[in-house]
């Protein structure tokens, strides 16, 4: 008797037990669950190419990037200009009121022209032009960084997306599993020990779904941080999956990437400025026109002269010297990071192709799999409701297919981040 009461209180312990887990479970899944609809119910979706527009719209670059063009316009007018600074007057008067007071007056107005510098002239528009150039590249060059970062989180908002969609669907087949063993369990066709395994099931199903779904909300909100729109719908399923077209066997020019572009550029712009330096050894000269009216005492005439005058300054020295090999040393130094850049992109390029080629593979293996998988949960599940399959096994056939479907969904978002990282490697933008 006392051994019947004792097997009696460890079963209710452990129903007990089991109903709290379940209850703990079902709780968390329901206020992820709630979370998740808050911030994803929205009228409409959200393309990669409509985020990445988003996140370019709030960048300091695209802000400043007027203001740059019309910099580098003013730029280019002003080497085109017939003097390298602004012409200057010169207004002087002379008097001897406040001494003598003879009546002795003079007045000069002249015109300053500086004169450019030997071939300072022609290499001041290239540089100017160079500057221009250098402004777009170097937007060029922000849009792919912006886009990197955007990819970046893209994918890994849908690949939370793909893990809380598999792990609603193993749930939703845990739960008709314990539904089913219910129904066997009051027929007496089963007993209470398999109906705690398939409500064990179910409880870890449960979790794994609220932990799929809070992983969905945190990389979403990583994304929206980059987007900076609050209000942009973020749909929840991975059925409206679109992938980025796959640039090709071949792809673009390598020397049309923004980067390496921007950094050509910032060469040219260095090359320039070594050649603007070496021409300018010395300060501009000037040409001075005037023209002076004066009088010796009162009652005389006044007399008119005109003046011509060139004013030519001594060489800059050691100051031209500092400034030529700073120049070169900035030229130098981006020639070789150039080369440096142009190889890490070469390897980027190579490794991302390898990559698709490699997730297309897997995507073909894991669909296979996910396949056989659903034909062998068919066949198990007819045979454990004829009663020829016992619940442990009928519970590993469902957590094989559940991770063969998990694995075929990854493997699509793979093949889709590997054709999107390829295209990023190529210097294109997401569309």
């Amino acid at each position: 008797m006392h051994r019947r009461n004792f097997i009696t209180h460890a079963r209710w312990r452990t129903t007990a037990s089991a109903t709290l887990a379940l209850a703990f479970a079902f709780a968390l899944s329901t206020a992820a669950a709630g979370a998740l609809a808050q911030t994803t119910a929205k009228p409409e979706g959200l393309t990669l190419s409509q985020a990445f527009e988003a996140a370019w719209a709030r960048q300091p670059e695209l802000a400043a990037l007027a203001a740059r063009r019309d910099a580098a316009r003013a730029q280019q007018q002003a080497a085109q200009s017939w003097t390298p600074e602004p012409l200057a007057v010169e207004v002087t008067g002379k008097t001897d009121r406040l001494n003598r007071n003879l009546g002795t007056r003079e007045y000069e107005a002249g015109l300053a022209i500086p004169l450019w510098l030997p071939g300072e002239r022609g290499r001041s528009q290239a540089l100017a032009q160079a500057e221009g150039r250098a402004v777009e590249s170097r937007t060029t060059a922000a849009q792919l960084r912006v886009a990197a970062a955007v990819r970046d989180a893209w994918w890994n908002w849908q690949r939370a997306r793909a893990d809380a969609a598999t792990a609603q669907g193993q749930l939703d087949n845990a739960q008709r599993i314990a539904a089913d063993v219910g129904k066997r369990l009051k027929a007496g066709d089963l007993a209470q020990a398999d109906q705690h395994q398939a409500d064990g099931a179910v409880a870890a199903a449960q979790a794994t779904v609220a932990q799929a779904q809070a992983a969905v909300i945190v990389a979403e909100q990583s994304l929206r941080t980059l987007v900076a729109l609050p209000g942009l719908a973020l749909t929840a399923g991975p059925s409206d999956l679109i992938a980025e077209p796959e640039p090709g066997a071949v792809g673009p020019d390598m020397d049309t990437h923004g980067e390496l572009l921007a950094l050509k550029d910032r060469a040219s712009v260095a090359e320039g400025v070594a050649a603007l330096a070496a021409t300018q050894s010395r300060a501009n000269p000037e040409l001075t026109i005037a023209t002076t009216r004066d009088r010796g005492v009162s009652g005389e005439a006044w007399q008119q002269t005109f003046t011509v005058s060139v004013r030519i300054p001594f060489g800059a020295g050691p100051r031209h010297d500092a400034r030529t090999a700073a120049a070169r040393a900035e030229t130098i130094e981006l020639q070789a990071q150039l080369n440096l850049e142009r190889a890490r992109l070469a390897g980027e390029r190579d490794s991302a192709k390898a990559r698709t080629e490699s997730a297309r593979l897997q995507l073909a293996a894991a669909e296979r799999r996910a396949q056989l998988a659903r034909e062998s949960r068919g066949f198990f599940d007819k045979s454990f409701r004829l009663g020829e399959t016992d619940l442990p096994t009928r519970l590993r056939i469902e957590a094989e297919a559940a991770e063969a479907e998990r694995q075929a969904a990854r493997s699509r978002i793979e093949l889709a981040a590997a054709i999107s990282a390829w295209r990023q490697a190529l210097g294109l933008l997401p569309q």
